[in-house]
Protein backbone atom coordinates (compact mmCIF):
# COMPACT_ATOMS: atom_id res chain seq x y z
CA UNK A 1 0.00 0.00 0.00
CA UNK A 2 1.63 3.33 -0.87
CA UNK A 3 2.57 5.17 2.03
CA UNK A 4 0.63 8.36 2.64
CA UNK A 5 1.00 11.78 4.10
CA UNK A 6 1.64 15.50 3.44
CA UNK A 7 3.40 17.17 1.29
CA UNK A 8 3.21 20.97 1.49
CA UNK A 9 1.48 23.50 3.41
CA UNK A 10 0.03 26.82 3.31
CA UNK A 11 -1.49 29.44 5.58
CA UNK A 12 -3.28 33.01 5.13
CA UNK A 13 -3.65 35.13 8.00
CA UNK A 14 -5.76 38.79 7.12
CA UNK A 15 -4.17 42.07 7.04
CA UNK A 16 -5.89 43.40 10.06
CA UNK A 17 -4.29 43.30 13.59
CA UNK A 18 -5.86 43.65 16.70
CA UNK A 19 -4.65 44.19 19.68
CA UNK A 20 -5.06 43.69 23.55
CA UNK A 21 -5.36 47.33 23.77
CA UNK A 22 -8.01 47.34 21.35
CA UNK A 23 -9.96 44.93 22.72
CA UNK A 24 -9.82 45.88 26.25
CA UNK A 25 -11.20 49.59 25.45
CA UNK A 26 -14.57 47.71 23.44
CA UNK A 27 -14.47 45.02 26.46
CA UNK A 28 -14.60 47.41 29.10
CA UNK A 29 -11.51 45.50 30.70
CA UNK A 30 -7.26 46.06 31.47
CA UNK A 31 -5.57 45.47 28.49
CA UNK A 32 -2.88 43.43 30.90
CA UNK A 33 -5.60 41.07 31.86
CA UNK A 34 -5.81 39.85 28.27
CA UNK A 35 -2.19 38.45 28.14
CA UNK A 36 -1.89 37.14 31.84
CA UNK A 37 -5.08 35.00 31.59
CA UNK A 38 -4.72 33.82 27.69
CA UNK A 39 -0.75 34.69 26.73
CA UNK A 40 -2.83 36.23 23.37
CA UNK A 41 -0.68 39.55 22.29
CA UNK A 42 -2.61 40.10 19.22
CA UNK A 43 -4.74 38.70 17.11
CA UNK A 44 -5.62 39.35 12.78
CA UNK A 45 -9.66 40.11 11.55
CA UNK A 46 -10.88 39.66 8.23
CA UNK A 47 -11.63 42.98 6.17
CA UNK A 48 -15.29 43.81 5.68
CA UNK A 49 -15.33 42.37 2.44
CA UNK A 50 -13.44 39.15 3.03
CA UNK A 51 -15.09 35.53 4.29
CA UNK A 52 -13.98 32.26 4.74
CA UNK A 53 -13.76 30.86 1.49
CA UNK A 54 -11.62 33.96 0.80
CA UNK A 55 -8.93 32.69 3.71
CA UNK A 56 -9.32 29.19 3.06
CA UNK A 57 -8.28 29.75 -0.65
CA UNK A 58 -5.38 31.68 -0.40
CA UNK A 59 -4.04 29.19 2.24
CA UNK A 60 -5.05 26.33 -0.15
CA UNK A 61 -3.27 27.99 -3.23
CA UNK A 62 -0.07 27.93 -0.62
CA UNK A 63 -0.01 24.86 -0.13
CA UNK A 64 -0.54 23.54 -3.40
CA UNK A 65 2.84 25.92 -4.15
CA UNK A 66 4.52 24.10 -1.83
CA UNK A 67 4.21 20.92 -2.72
CA UNK A 68 4.37 21.43 -6.58
CA UNK A 69 0.94 20.62 -7.59
CA UNK A 70 -1.53 22.19 -9.71
CA UNK A 71 -5.28 22.31 -8.46
CA UNK A 72 -6.36 19.99 -11.45
CA UNK A 73 -4.33 16.91 -9.85
CA UNK A 74 -6.90 17.30 -6.78
CA UNK A 75 -9.12 14.50 -6.58
CA UNK A 76 -10.76 15.62 -2.99
CA UNK A 77 -11.06 18.98 -1.65
CA UNK A 78 -12.28 19.02 2.59
CA UNK A 79 -13.02 22.02 4.29
CA UNK A 80 -12.99 22.30 7.93
CA UNK A 81 -15.22 24.92 9.41
CA UNK A 82 -17.55 25.93 11.89
CA UNK A 83 -18.07 29.81 10.25
CA UNK A 84 -18.79 29.03 6.55
CA UNK A 85 -19.72 31.47 4.07
CA UNK A 86 -23.32 30.73 4.62
CA UNK A 87 -25.75 27.30 5.29
CA UNK A 88 -25.54 26.85 1.81
CA UNK A 89 -23.44 25.98 -0.68
CA UNK A 90 -20.83 24.30 0.77
CA UNK A 91 -17.52 26.50 1.11
CA UNK A 92 -15.19 23.57 -0.19
CA UNK A 93 -17.09 24.75 -3.69
CA UNK A 94 -16.20 28.03 -3.46
CA UNK A 95 -12.89 27.18 -2.59
CA UNK A 96 -12.74 24.69 -6.01
CA UNK A 97 -13.80 27.62 -8.01
CA UNK A 98 -11.55 29.99 -6.62
CA UNK A 99 -8.32 27.63 -7.15
CA UNK A 100 -9.83 25.96 -10.76
CA UNK A 101 -9.59 22.64 -8.65
CA UNK A 102 -12.53 21.45 -11.06
CA UNK A 103 -11.77 17.20 -10.89
CA UNK A 104 -12.05 17.52 -7.27
CA UNK A 105 -14.77 16.37 -4.86
CA UNK A 106 -15.73 18.84 -2.26
CA UNK A 107 -17.23 18.80 1.22
CA UNK A 108 -16.98 20.56 4.51
CA UNK A 109 -17.01 18.95 7.54
CA UNK A 110 -18.02 20.81 11.08
CA UNK A 111 -16.17 19.36 13.96
CA UNK A 112 -14.77 22.67 15.10
CA UNK A 113 -11.39 22.92 16.10
CA UNK A 114 -10.98 19.40 15.66
CA UNK A 115 -11.92 19.59 12.52
CA UNK A 116 -8.57 20.01 10.78
CA UNK A 117 -7.31 16.25 12.30
CA UNK A 118 -10.67 14.86 11.09
CA UNK A 119 -10.13 16.04 7.46
CA UNK A 120 -6.92 14.94 7.48
CA UNK A 121 -8.04 11.13 8.24
CA UNK A 122 -10.78 11.33 6.06
CA UNK A 123 -8.39 12.58 3.30
CA UNK A 124 -6.05 9.42 3.91
CA UNK A 125 -8.95 7.50 4.03
CA UNK A 126 -10.00 8.71 0.63
CA UNK A 127 -6.91 8.31 -0.92
CA UNK A 128 -5.92 4.90 0.27
CA UNK A 129 -8.88 4.02 -2.51
CA UNK A 130 -7.17 6.68 -4.82
CA UNK A 131 -3.70 6.34 -4.26
CA UNK A 132 -2.32 7.76 -7.11
CA UNK A 133 -4.72 11.41 -6.27
CA UNK A 134 -4.20 14.23 -3.84
CA UNK A 135 -6.38 15.03 -1.38
CA UNK A 136 -6.40 19.03 0.19
CA UNK A 137 -7.64 19.93 3.76
CA UNK A 138 -7.91 23.28 4.70
CA UNK A 139 -8.92 24.36 7.91
CA UNK A 140 -10.46 28.07 8.10
CA UNK A 141 -12.76 29.98 10.23
CA UNK A 142 -13.76 34.08 10.79
CA UNK A 143 -14.95 34.26 14.36
CA UNK A 144 -14.45 37.94 14.53
CA UNK A 145 -18.20 38.13 12.72
CA UNK A 146 -20.02 36.11 16.04
CA UNK A 147 -18.35 37.41 18.95
CA UNK A 148 -20.28 39.52 21.89
CA UNK A 149 -17.80 41.62 23.43
CA UNK A 150 -19.82 42.18 26.80
CA UNK A 151 -18.65 38.43 27.06
CA UNK A 152 -14.93 39.53 27.22
CA UNK A 153 -13.53 36.28 28.72
CA UNK A 154 -14.56 34.48 25.18
CA UNK A 155 -14.34 37.46 23.24
CA UNK A 156 -10.63 38.15 23.62
CA UNK A 157 -9.49 34.67 22.15
CA UNK A 158 -10.79 34.16 19.41
CA UNK A 159 -9.55 35.73 15.51
CA UNK A 160 -10.00 34.40 12.08
CA UNK A 161 -7.52 32.53 9.50
CA UNK A 162 -6.96 29.60 7.48
CA UNK A 163 -4.15 26.82 7.13
CA UNK A 164 -4.26 23.70 4.62
CA UNK A 165 -2.21 20.82 3.88
CA UNK A 166 -2.02 18.90 0.25
CA UNK A 167 -1.95 14.87 1.46
CA UNK A 168 -0.07 12.37 -1.61
CA UNK A 169 1.86 9.78 -1.76
CA UNK A 170 5.52 9.66 0.56
CA UNK A 171 8.70 7.54 0.65
CA UNK A 172 8.22 4.26 2.59
CA UNK A 173 8.29 4.58 6.51
CA UNK A 174 7.16 8.67 6.20
CA UNK A 175 3.32 9.94 6.48
CA UNK A 176 0.65 9.06 8.94
CA UNK A 177 1.46 6.54 11.75
CA UNK A 178 -1.84 6.63 13.42
CA UNK A 179 -4.90 8.50 14.20
CA UNK A 180 -7.26 9.09 17.54
CA UNK A 181 -10.76 10.42 17.15
CA UNK A 182 -13.06 10.65 19.64
CA UNK A 183 -16.70 12.92 20.56
CA UNK A 184 -18.31 13.19 23.63
CA UNK A 185 -21.36 14.46 22.53
CA UNK A 186 -22.81 14.32 26.80
CA UNK A 187 -20.52 17.64 26.61
CA UNK A 188 -22.17 19.73 23.59
CA UNK A 189 -23.37 22.39 25.39
CA UNK A 190 -19.43 24.09 26.47
CA UNK A 191 -19.08 25.77 23.35
CA UNK A 192 -22.32 26.92 20.65
CA UNK A 193 -23.76 29.20 18.83
CA UNK A 194 -27.45 28.69 19.97
CA UNK A 195 -28.92 30.15 16.97
CA UNK A 196 -29.30 30.01 13.43
CA UNK A 197 -29.90 26.24 12.46
CA UNK A 198 -33.40 24.45 11.99
CA UNK A 199 -34.08 24.27 16.10
CA UNK A 200 -33.86 27.98 16.66
CA UNK A 201 -33.86 29.46 13.28
CA UNK A 202 -32.26 33.43 13.41
CA UNK A 203 -34.93 35.84 13.78
CA UNK A 204 -35.18 39.80 14.66
CA UNK A 205 -35.33 38.93 18.27
CA UNK A 206 -33.11 36.09 18.43
CA UNK A 207 -29.92 38.70 16.79
CA UNK A 208 -31.48 41.28 19.26
CA UNK A 209 -30.49 38.83 22.30
CA UNK A 210 -27.39 37.81 20.66
CA UNK A 211 -28.44 34.25 19.64
CA UNK A 212 -25.76 34.28 17.01
CA UNK A 213 -23.04 35.06 18.88
CA UNK A 214 -20.43 32.20 19.86
CA UNK A 215 -20.52 31.08 23.78
CA UNK A 216 -18.17 29.10 25.75
CA UNK A 217 -18.33 27.89 28.94
CA UNK A 218 -14.64 28.06 29.56
CA UNK A 219 -14.27 26.46 32.63
CA UNK A 220 -15.94 23.59 31.36
CA UNK A 221 -13.64 23.16 28.56
CA UNK A 222 -10.81 23.95 30.65
CA UNK A 223 -11.52 20.36 32.82
CA UNK A 224 -12.94 18.14 29.54
CA UNK A 225 -9.51 19.36 27.98
CA UNK A 226 -7.11 18.58 31.02
CA UNK A 227 -9.29 15.26 31.46
CA UNK A 228 -9.87 14.02 28.20
CA UNK A 229 -7.12 14.84 26.06
CA UNK A 230 -3.77 13.59 27.42
CA UNK A 231 -5.24 9.78 27.63
CA UNK A 232 -6.37 10.73 23.84
CA UNK A 233 -2.76 11.28 23.16
CA UNK A 234 -1.44 8.23 25.28
CA UNK A 235 -3.54 6.20 23.11
CA UNK A 236 -2.71 7.21 19.90
CA UNK A 237 1.00 7.07 20.90
CA UNK A 238 0.53 3.22 22.66
CA UNK A 239 -1.18 1.86 19.24
CA UNK A 240 1.35 3.41 17.36
CA UNK A 241 4.23 2.14 18.96
CA UNK A 242 5.87 5.38 20.06
CA UNK A 243 7.13 6.45 23.28
CA UNK A 244 6.16 9.95 24.66
CA UNK A 245 9.80 10.64 24.68
CA UNK A 246 10.37 9.85 21.08
CA UNK A 247 7.94 12.63 19.91
CA UNK A 248 10.02 15.37 18.35
CA UNK A 249 7.22 18.43 17.93
CA UNK A 250 3.61 18.90 19.24
CA UNK A 251 1.56 20.95 16.98
CA UNK A 252 -2.02 21.31 19.16
CA UNK A 253 -4.96 23.60 18.63
CA UNK A 254 -4.38 27.12 20.42
CA UNK A 255 -6.77 27.68 22.55
CA UNK A 256 -5.46 29.73 25.41
CA UNK A 257 -1.71 29.89 26.32
CA UNK A 258 -1.98 28.96 29.73
CA UNK A 259 -4.21 26.40 29.00
CA UNK A 260 -1.57 24.93 26.69
CA UNK A 261 1.13 25.20 28.77
CA UNK A 262 -1.06 23.12 31.30
CA UNK A 263 -2.01 20.09 28.84
CA UNK A 264 1.54 19.68 27.65
CA UNK A 265 2.57 19.21 31.26
CA UNK A 266 -0.47 17.20 31.92
CA UNK A 267 0.74 15.13 28.60
CA UNK A 268 4.10 14.23 29.73
CA UNK A 269 5.09 16.27 26.76
CA UNK A 270 7.07 19.03 28.40
CA UNK A 271 10.55 17.72 26.55
CA UNK A 272 8.72 17.95 23.00
CA UNK A 273 9.05 21.16 20.43
CA UNK A 274 5.64 22.53 21.26
CA UNK A 275 4.77 24.65 18.26
CA UNK A 276 2.61 28.23 19.18
CA UNK A 277 1.22 30.47 17.05
CA UNK A 278 -1.52 31.74 19.76
CA UNK A 279 0.65 34.75 20.47
CA UNK A 280 -0.02 36.48 17.22
CA UNK A 281 -3.02 34.80 16.23
CA UNK A 282 -5.00 34.16 19.05
CA UNK A 283 -7.61 31.17 18.71
CA UNK A 284 -8.55 30.54 14.88
CA UNK A 285 -10.84 27.40 15.57
CA UNK A 286 -10.16 24.51 12.75
CA UNK A 287 -7.43 27.03 11.42
CA UNK A 288 -5.38 26.69 14.48
CA UNK A 289 -3.21 23.47 13.88
CA UNK A 290 -2.63 24.18 10.09
CA UNK A 291 -1.65 27.55 10.28
CA UNK A 292 0.70 26.22 13.24
CA UNK A 293 2.09 23.40 11.48
CA UNK A 294 2.92 25.59 8.39
CA UNK A 295 4.24 28.13 10.72
CA UNK A 296 6.54 25.02 11.88
CA UNK A 297 7.24 23.88 8.00
CA UNK A 298 7.87 27.47 6.94
CA UNK A 299 10.52 28.26 9.90
CA UNK A 300 13.00 24.93 9.33
CA UNK A 301 11.67 23.43 12.42
CA UNK A 302 10.56 20.08 11.07
CA UNK A 303 13.45 17.68 9.68
CA UNK A 304 12.73 14.79 7.39
CA UNK A 305 11.82 11.56 9.68
CA UNK A 306 10.60 13.78 12.91
CA UNK A 307 7.60 12.50 14.58
CA UNK A 308 5.06 14.79 14.45
CA UNK A 309 2.05 14.66 17.04
CA UNK A 310 -1.34 17.13 15.54
CA UNK A 311 -3.42 17.77 18.11
CA UNK A 312 -7.09 19.27 17.67
CA UNK A 313 -9.65 19.46 20.32
CA UNK A 314 -12.96 21.78 20.82
CA UNK A 315 -16.22 22.05 20.03
CA UNK A 316 -18.42 18.77 20.12
CA UNK A 317 -16.80 17.97 22.55
CA UNK A 318 -14.62 16.68 20.05
CA UNK A 319 -10.70 15.46 20.22
CA UNK A 320 -8.72 14.28 17.01
CA UNK A 321 -4.84 13.27 17.18
CA UNK A 322 -2.40 12.23 14.33
CA UNK A 323 1.07 10.93 14.47
CA UNK A 324 2.87 11.76 11.43
CA UNK A 325 6.94 10.74 10.25
CA UNK A 326 7.79 13.96 8.55
CA UNK A 327 8.63 13.89 5.05
CA UNK A 328 10.88 17.42 3.95
CA UNK A 329 9.12 19.18 1.03
CA UNK A 330 11.49 20.59 -1.22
Amino acid sequence: MTALGIVGTGSHLPEREVTNKELAEWCGIDAGWIEERTEIVTRRYAAPGEATSDLAARAAARALEAAGIPAGALTHLIVSTSTGDSPQPPTAHLVQHALGAHAAACLDINVVCSGFVYGLELAHRLLAAHPDGYALVVGADVYSRILDYGDHRTAVLLGDGAGAAVVGPVRDGHGFLGTELSSSGDAHGLIRVEAGGSRRPLTPQLLEEGGHFFRMDGRGVRDFVMDHVPPALHRLLRRSGVPAERVDHLVPHQPNGVLLRRLVERAGLSHVHTHRTLEKYGNIGSASVPVALDAARRSGALADGDLVLLAGFGGGMSIGATLIRWQEQT
